[in-house]
Order: structure tokens, then C-alpha cells, then sequence
């Protein structure tokens, strides 16, 4: 039987049930294949991959020496248990640990970015011994139960069942909810409410202040360098810990193995998953410092995955570094954003009196969309999707989120991929908004 598109969306429409959705309002796309920064449907139509999936396929889709790393694993050893010691799990916590800042010591494996930042959670109760977890409202973290309770969009609401979390708001300028007028003062006063915060809810029962280190379904939103730095000031001052999720933002995301690298700035842990195999098998972890990795060899860790370190998971880490330190895919990203991205972005925003703001880094950005310049009303929903369509039926796969066209593609994106891409969200845009 020869498949179709229309035979995969009836067999999906059937069976499958699918997340953050009303069922019966779907209308899902198909994709058979992919190769690169490319996907298609089974009638051969061909999508530039603007939104890199959910942001994870840092490699491009089918990049063949991670397809081998896990076709010869599943030849060798396709599973064990996470108690046991296991060649891959070893050589991919060691590429971690090489990528990651001075001082930290070792890899917790999980199955993706929730529980990754569930088991940093755990960590940093059991080691403070306090309960309470700070995040920013503007924020996701994943959707199991801290996770989604740290997560601080509207999404939460009806998911709030787990306790000691309290939210703040971040930096961002362009909706400045501290009447900032710069960045200077965006930043000043983003860190006196934060600490108001710390002193009000009793700095005693902190345990943690968890963070984007670059938040981006959030909007891509780019904190300074100095806020960062004052949020570990005060960690410090407060003897709170530090987490900084780096489930998006890292492995090359941004044009820097992490994004906290731009911010001159170390966590206590650091949290992963997405690109760090660019989602090929499912995998994510926390990134653990020397100080609470010697916490743990004396005291009992009450936490483990059937799935922890799963070796196909490994093997496909192993793989995924290895290319991207070859291939020099991190610097790529850079240069790409730097040269190209960034540029050409700016340049749409110049043209379009419906694109707001510009802002971001390395291969992730984000238009942000308005009815009006003067006012900065968000763009209307049903405009944005609008939108949308019209994106995917000139062969471009974007990523949006409320008001906003989130820019991408993987990091090994070229530049005449980028050229392409940035065409079509020209025209889309030119037609519908004018």
C-alpha cells in the first residue's frame, strides 16, 4: 500500500492523543523524512526547518554519524540497567563534564528536560535542606509536577499540585514591568524585586532560584549579563543555589556550548536535554557541581530512571559532540547569528512595521509581532495564524508562540538556508500584515 499524507493524519486522528491540545480541533501536519535543515510530507512537499522541531534538532534531521552511533549500539546493546556501569553512559557523562564550566564533577541522567529539572529540584531540597523554589514568571521548565509548577506561564494553572514554589518576573525591556526606560535600569530593578522576594518569602527557606539561562519559549528573552551576575550575587549572599536550565538554550543554541556562557557566570547545576543529541533518542540530565557531587557520595540520593543513561540515548551524545566539536558547529551558529541571521532579521524589521522587536542569539531568535508600534499590542491571534498557514504553504516550518515567529533552524544551518528562510517570512509577512 502506498502511504499518504491522508493516511497518516486518519491514522493519528484515530489513535493518537496529543499534548497541550483540544482533540478535536486538530488538524495535524504530516512529515515522512528529513535530511539537514529539510523535511517533507509523503506527497514530496519540502519544508525549510525553521523551528528545528521543538528547538532540539541542533544537528539537522538524519545526521548520519549519530544514525550510525545508534544503529551500532542497538547492534551491540540495546538496553541496560541504569545500576549497571556502561561504556557510552561513561564517555557521554566525560564529553558533558569536558563541554561544561570548571567545577562540576558529574552527569544524572534522565529522559528529557522535566525531569531533568524535577532531579535538580530534589538536589537542591536535599542538600539546603529548604523547600522553596524561586523561577520567573516568564518561563517553562517542563510539564511534571515541580516542573510545571516552577514553570511560570499560564500553563501551570491547572497543573499546580506540587508545593513550595514561588514565581518573579525577569527582565524584559520591551514589556518593561518595572517602567524601565533602559537597560541599565530594567536590570537594577528586576534585582531589587527579586530580592525583595528572597527577604519577604524568608531567605531560610529558599532552597533554590531556577532559571532560563536564556528563556526561550518565553520569547527568546535576553537578560543582561549583569542581572545574571546579580542573581548569582544574591544566591550567594542568601546561601540559595543556583540552577540554570539549559534545555533549549544549550549545545550551540545560542553560538556557545552554553548559554551561560555569555553571562560569565557558574551555577551550582545546570540542567539539558534537547540539543545535546539534538532529540534523536529521548534524553536529558543535570550537570552537577563538585561541591553537591561530594554532598551525595556520603549521603543518599532518593531519586532514579528505569531509563537513566539508556545506552541508545548515550551512544547518540557520544556522537552527537563528537560532530559538532568536529564539524564546528557551535562556531557555525555563532557566525550564522552574527553575520546573517541576525542581520537579515533586523533588516525584516526595518521593512515591517508589524515586527516590534528583533532580539537573540546564535541560531535562536524571535520576531516579535504588533499591531501597532506605538502601543506594542500584541499581533491578534487569528492573524498569527494566518500566518502560520501562509509561512507553511510557502514550504517554511515556523515556530510560533502567542504574537511571536520564533527563528530556529539548526545550528548547522548555511547561509544560503538562512537567506531562504528569511525570504519567505518577507513575503508571508508583506502579504498579510503589509
Amino acid at each position: 500500500m502506498a502511504i499518504t499524507n491522508q493516511y497518516v493524519k486518519d491514522l493519528d486522528r484515530e489513535y493518537v492523543f496529543h499534548s497541550w491540545s483540544t482533540q478535536g480541533t486538530l488538524n495535524p501536519l504530516v512529515i515522512a523524512g528529513g535530511e539537514g535543515c529539510t523535511v517533507w510530507d509523503y506527497e514530496g512537499k519540502r519544508y525549510l526547518d525553521f523551528s528545528s522541531q521543538l528547538v532540539n534538532t541542533n544537528l539537522g534531521h538524519q545526521h548520519p554519524a549519530v544514525v550510525a552511533a545508534i544503529q551500532e549500539q542497538a547492534a551491540t546493546l540495546t538496553t541496560i540497567a541504569p545500576a549497571t556501569a556502561n561504556l557510552m553512559r561513561g564517555e557521554a557523562a566525560k564529553r558533558i563534564i569536558e563541554q561544561a564550566p570548571k567545577g562540576f564533577k558529574k552527569v544524572f541522567f534522565t529522559n528529557g528536560g522535566a525531569d531533568a529539572n524535577e532531579n535538580a529540584i530534589r538536589m537542591a531540597r536535599l542538600f539546603t535542606g529548604r523547600d522553596k523554589v524561586l523561577s520567573s514568571y516568564r518561563s517553562y521548565h517542563g510539564n511534571t509536577g515541580s516542573a510545571i509548577v516552577a514553570t511560570g506561564d499560564s500553563r501551570r494553572v491547572p497543573n499546580e499540585y506540587a508545593r513550595g514554589h514561588v514565581h518573579f518576573f525577569t527582565p524584559y525591556l520591551y514589556r518593561s514591568e518595572f517602567s524601565a526606560q533602559n537597560e541599565a535600569e530594567e536590570t537594577e530593578r528586576a534585582l531589587r524585586h527579586l530580592r525583595r522576594i528572597i527577604e519577604s518569602e524568608g531567605s531560610a527557606s529558599i532552597a533554590a532560584i531556577l532559571l532560563e539561562s536564556l528563556p526561550g519559549t518565553a520569547g527568546i528573552l535576553m537578560p543582561s549579563a549583569a542581572y545574571i551576575q546579580g542573581v548569582r550575587a544574591l544566591a550567594d549572599e542568601f546561601g540559595i543555589l543556583l540552577i540554570l536550565d539549559e534545555v533549549m538554550s544549550g549545545f550551540g543554541r545560542t553560538g556557545k556550548w552554553f548559554a551561560l556562557e555569555h553571562y560569565d557566570v557558574v551555577p551550582d547545576l545546570i540542567t539539558f536535554a534537547k540539543g545535546v543529541n539534538s532529540g534523536y533518542v529521548p534524553v536529558g540530565g543535570v550537570i552537577i557541581s563538585e561541591q553537591l557531587s561530594s554532598y551525595f557520595d556520603i549521603h543518599f540520593f532518593p531519586g532514579g530512571l528505569t531509563y537513566s543513561g539508556h545506552p541508545l540515548a548515550m551512544a547518540s551524545i557520544v556522537a552527537s559532540i563528537d560532530a559538532m566539536r568536529s564539524e564546528r558547529v557551535v562556531e557555525n551558529a555563532l557566525e550564522i547569528g552574527s553575520n546573517v541571521l541576525g542581520p537579515g532579521l533586523r533588516e525584516l524589521q526595518q521593512r515591517h512595521s508589524a515586527i516590534g522587536e528583533v532580539r537573540g542569539a546564535g541560531v535562536f531568535w524571535a520576531l516579535e509581532l504588533v499591531s501597532d508600534k506605538g502601543t506594542r499590542a500584541p499581533l491578534a491571534a487569528d492573524k498569527m495564524q494566518a500566518l502560520k498557514a501562509k509561512l507553511l504553504d510557502s514550504g517554511l516550518l515556523p515556530f510560533i508562540v502567542e504574537n511571536r515567529i520564533h527563528v530556529v533552524p539548526p545550528c548547522v544551518v548555511n547561509a544560503q538556508e538562512v537567506e531562504a528562510g528569511i525570504a519567505l517570512l518577507d513575503e508571508a509577512i508583506g502579504s498579510l500584515l503589509g
